[in-house]
């Protein structure tokens, strides 16, 4: 309702977080949902060769923030012959 504010979420430094947390999946609805959008990243990138783009998609964030299960997620359905994946060194003091 108007006039409302909604309770804001703090994490643990003290920061405002922007998303809102949803319910955990099961894992049978999480491997069918996941199932679905495999389907359409292999369609996305069918299209993306298709038109002759170039796509780069750039994760960053601390250890253990899932990084390398996004990667997985994302590279075991694709093709191997129209993707890489490359590991940046962590950036200097000076960077």
């Amino acid at each position: 309702m108007k006039g409302e504010k909604e309770e804001e979420k703090v994490n643990e430094n003290g920061k405002e977080n922007g998303a809102k947390a949803r319910e955990k999946l099961k894992t049978k609805e999480y491997e069918k949902e996941l199932a679905k959008l495999h389907v359409e990243l292999v369609k996305l990138q069918e299209w993306v060769k298709l038109k002759g783009l170039k796509v780069c998609i750039v994760l960053e964030g601390r250890d253990g923030a899932g990084k390398g299960g996004v990667i997985k997620a994302i590279t075991e359905r694709v093709s191997p012959r129209v993707f890489r994946v490359v590991a940046l060194p962590a950036p200097t003091e000076r960077e």
